[in-house]
């Protein structure tokens, strides 16, 4: 027969202290709680009225929290609706420009020219009127940035060059538009500056 040993706790007694030491922690709560009860019933309202507010100020930055999700939310929805077609944008306006290039390519107008060359060019002028109708119903916008001053936002320089017509900064020619997609640039415009020994006035 195996002697117990005196000193060894069985999963009886030790569920029994546990038990004990709940009891002791609840009779310690209640007992800090007496003081509260035992408050005059100012104190309790006041008490009431602080736990009020303190609950009205989180549910009102909960409140601001989700405001500020939902507007968040709102704002890149729009964005994702608004600049989905950005990279198909740019891909036409290459094509409008190349249509323009092909209008510019062909000879200036001239009696006696060519039924057939009239033809391509008022065909080619049309088409590009009406293409750059439709890009603007849908946002896409061009700027010409000759005369412009010269704006690292909008503009590419390609070459600085004086000019005795243009303030120094300014744009002297433009080689192409600037392209927006609603306030957003697109495409900057590839231009000529010029230079710092540039003799032009800055437009008014």
């Amino acid at each position: 027969m195996t002697e117990q040993n005196p000193h060894t706790e069985t999963d009886e007694t030790a569920g029994a202290r546990a038990a004990a030491e709940a009891a002791a922690a609840l009779d310690e709560q209640k007992e800090g709680e007496k003081p509260a009860a035992d408050a005059s019933p100012e104190e309790r309202i006041a008490a009431l009225e602080a736990e009020v507010e303190e609950m009205k100020n989180r549910w009102l930055r909960s409140e601001a929290d989700n405001q500020n999700l939902r507007t968040r939310a709102k704002r890149d929805l729009d964005d994702a609706r608004q600049y989905a077609v950005q990279k198909f944008a740019r891909d036409v306006v290459e094509a409008a420009e190349n249509l323009q290039r092909g209008v510019a390519s062909l000879p200036e107008p001239k009696e006696g020219e060519d039924k057939i060359i009239t033809s391509i060019r008022e065909g080619l002028e049309g088409t590009e009127r009406s293409f750059l109708s439709i890009l603007e119903r849908n946002g896409i916008t061009r700027q010409d940035a000759t005369g412009q001053a010269f704006d690292a936002n909008l503009h590419q320089a390609m070459q600085e060059v004086e000019s005795p017509d243009h303030a120094p900064g300014h744009v002297v020619q433009a080689w192409t538009p600037t392209w927006m997609l609603k306030d957003r640039l697109l495409k900057p415009a590839m231009v000529l500056v010029a230079n710092g020994d540039s003799k032009g006035k800055k437009p008014e």
